[in-house]
Order: structure tokens, then C-alpha cells, then sequence
């Protein structure tokens, strides 16, 4: 058995761990509101722009790059979207997992594959098993800024609009020497964690280009088509100008740039999520570490307190014994 000093020590490191992920627990639960806020209020956006970009596919031509699958697609990027720090549990290892089972499935579609990381984690990650990386930016996975991933972003649709065979613009945070253009890629994915509840984390592989474009066909069913009044409701005619082409062709990049941007933010209320969970589950474990040693603990100080006793017994016995204690 410990002696009872070890013991106190131990209790009190415990406890001043125990301090540290109880906040780190608060910290975390305080976060989670703003990153729903932030995921919410992004919503009313993404969903114009998905009904004007129906609405302008409908009555274009579809002919933009970014809408065309390539018959012989030889190179794929990987954008992984991991946290910057730790104490999240399984969070990047969970993405990790589903980065390799995607990559796998690339590879054996012929595809070389090109990884781009966002986070501090997944950069130590890669660097420590030596794995090339294309491009690494940090210091936004907690609190995402629009402004700090345009890089990422603008490379991500500069590189598939390029091609294999092309070459986009470098610019930071992608690897090579400054100056130089990069090569670019026939398919962009993207993993990341989407928010399902403060208890259910998922990791999402998902294609951002080729867009899978989606027409929603409008179904006119008998007597759906009237109004209140009994009048029949005329559907208007929509002109565009410049023209629908032109129109997609600024609008499609915001598209997919949103649509990394709204991951991120799924990501960062994960990350949270996901550090809450484990912190606590981390505070429940020191609490019950320290009923432990403090049980044991107690058993030590009665056992000495018992020995302490004995001796004093013996040694009166003793002086009894001889005939001293008169």
C-alpha cells in the first residue's frame, strides 16, 4: 500500500486536474450556443442561394466546368477538417477514420489523391506519419472566420476549375515555394463532423465538386393550382440579366464556397459538443479517482493510528513489565 503522504498527493493532483477539465467542460458548453447560433443564422442564406441556383440551372444551358463530371478524372483533393486542439475525445480520430476509408475508395477508383488539412491536429497527424500534405491552415476550427479561410476556399474552386492537367494560383497556406502555381485536381471532397445533437457527433465524406446540380421538378396537381378566391394561380416568368450562364458562372463558386464554409461551422459545434461530452466524462472519472484514494487513504491513517496505539500499549507493557513506571 501507498504511504498515506503519496496517497495526499495523489488526491490533490487529481483534484487539480479535475479543476482543469471542469472548466474546460463549462468553457465548451458555453461555445456550443454560439456555434448553433452561428450554424443557424447561416441557414436563411444557404437556402436562397440553393433555390436561386435551381432556378438558374433550370434555365441555363449546364454547361459550366463546375457542373461537368470528367471522363478520365486521374487526381482528387481531400479537404479534412480537424480541430486545433485537443481534449475532444474521438473527434479527429473519428474524421481520420472516414478520411482513409474515402481515400482508400479513391485510390482504387485510380484517383491520386491530394490532402488538405484544416486544424493543428490533422497537420500533426499527417506530418507524424510522413504523409504529403497539399496545403494546412490553423487557428480558426473553434471559431470560424469567413475572411481567414479564403484561401482555402478560393484554392479549393481555382484547382478543380484548373484541372489535373492545369494549374491553379498559389496562395498561403498551400505547400510549394511562393510564386509558384500549383496543380490542380479533377474532384474536390471534403470530411468534416455535422452537428446532430450535444450527444451524436457524425463524420461526413461529401463531394463539393463536380456539384451534383438537383432541378426540383414543381408538381401541379388538380386544385392545387387555384387560390382562395377560386382564380387560378399564374406562375411568373422570370428574365435574367445578364444571362442564366453568366449568372451561374459568378454564382456557383459563392455556392461552393459556402458550402465549405457551412461544415466548418457544423464542425466547430461539434468540436465543442464533443470536448463538453469528454471533459465531463473526464471530471466524473476524477471524482470518482479521488472517492478511491480517499478510501484508501483513510484505510492507511487507521491503520497507522491503530499501529500507534499498539506501540504505546507495548511500551507501557513494557515499563510495567520492568518495574520503571513507579
Amino acid at each position: 500500500m501507498a504511504s498515506l503522504r503519496e496517497l495526499r498527493t495523489r488526491i490533490k493532483s487529481v483534484n487539480s486536474t479535475k479543476k482543469i477539465t471542469k472548466a474546460q467542460e463549462l468553457i465548451a458548453t458555453s461555445r456550443i450556443t454560439k456555434a448553433q447560433s452561428r450554424v443557424d443564422a447561416s441557414q436563411p442564406y444557404a437556402q436562397e442561394i440553393e433555390r436561386v441556383i435551381q432556378r438558374l440551372a433550370s434555365a441555363s444551358s449546364m454547361d459550366h466546368p463546375m457542373l461537368k463530371e470528367r471522363a478520365n478524372a486521374s487526381r482528387a483533393a481531400i479537404l479534412v477538417i480537424s480541430s486545433d486542439r485537443g481534449m475532444c475525445g474521438g473527434y479527429n480520430n473519428n474524421v481520420f477514420k472516414k478520411t482513409a476509408e474515402l481515400r482508400k475508395m479513391l485510390e482504387q477508383d485510380g484517383k491520386e489523391v491530394v490532402l488538405y488539412v484544416a486544424g493543428n491536429k490533422g497537420l500533426s497527424y499527417y506530418n507524424f506519419r510522413n504523409e504529403p500534405i497539399g496545403g494546412a491552415w490553423t487557428g480558426f476550427s473553434q471559431d470560424p472566420d469567413y475572411s481567414k479561410t479564403h484561401d482555402l476556399r478560393r484554392h479549393l474552386i481555382d484547382g478543380f476549375i484548373a484541372g489535373s492537367e492545369g494549374t491553379a494560383k498559389h496562395r498561403d497556406g498551400v505547400r510549394g515555394h511562393e510564386g509558384e502555381d500549383v496543380q490542380g485536381f479533377d474532384e474536390v471532397h471534403m470530411v468534416f463532423t455535422e452537428f446532430e445533437s450535444m450527444l451524436s457527433q457524425i463524420p461526413r465524406a461529401h463531394r463539393l465538386l463536380p456539384i451534383e446540380p438537383v432541378v426540383e421538378e414543381e408538381e401541379i396537381h388538380q386544385g392545387e393550382d387555384m387560390l382562395s378566391n377560386g382564380s387560378k394561380e399564374i406562375q411568373p416568368e422570370v428574365e435574367f440579366e445578364p444571362s442564366a450562364d453568366r449568372l451561374l458562372e459568378e454564382l456557383l463558386p459563392q455556392y461552393v464556397s459556402r458550402g465549405i464554409f457551412a461544415a466548418m461551422l457544423e464542425a466547430a459545434a461539434s468540436e465543442s459538443a464533443a470536448r463538453r461530452t469528454a471533459m465531463s466524462a473526464a471530471t466524473d472519472n476524477a471524482t470518482d479517482l479521488v472517492k478511491q484514494l480517499s478510501r484508501v487513504a483513510n484505510q492507511a491513517r487507521q491503520a497507522q493510528i491503530t499501529q500507534e496505539i499498539t506501540e504505546i500499549v507495548g511500551g507501557a507493557s513494557a515499563l510495567a513489565d520492568s518495574g520503571e513506571s513507579d
